[in-house]
């Protein structure tokens, strides 16, 4: 069983930047991608950025291309959101999520638990 722990999140004023962390403890042998999801105060959840584990190749969802930017470190099991020129409507509960490979498609598995991320003056 994978666990994913984030960290990284806070209060910060519109323009401003962040980076959240995600650290990877465990192995996947079917791992598709590792993803963030976040979810706005009375939303659902919302897909927002991942890293194939093979390619590496990266994919944001329209609203954040540009302005946030996920990479990842092997040597430190970690992947990273780095979010900058942040807006009001990017406060959200961010979560690292994990998806596998299940007959060719990626299927969530674990998930961490959340950081907060506020956007306020």
């Amino acid at each position: 069983q994978v666990q994913l722990v984030e960290s990284g999140g806070g209060l910060v004023q519109p323009g401003g930047s962040l980076r959240l962390s995600c650290v990877v403890l465990g192995f996947s042998f079917n791992r598709w991608a590792l993803s963030w999801v976040r979810q706005a105060p009375g939303k659902g959840l919302e897909w927002i950025a991942e890293i194939r584990d093979s390619s590496s190749n990266t994919y944001y969802v329209d609203s954040v291309k540009g302005r946030f930017t996920i990479s990842r470190d092997n040597a430190k099991n970690t992947v990273y959101l780095q979010l900058s020129n942040l807006k009001p409507e990017d406060t959200a509960v961010y979560f690292c999520a994990e998806r596998i490979a299940v007959d060719g498609f990626g299927i969530f598995g674990s998930w961490g638990q959340g950081t907060q991320v506020t956007v306020s003056s």
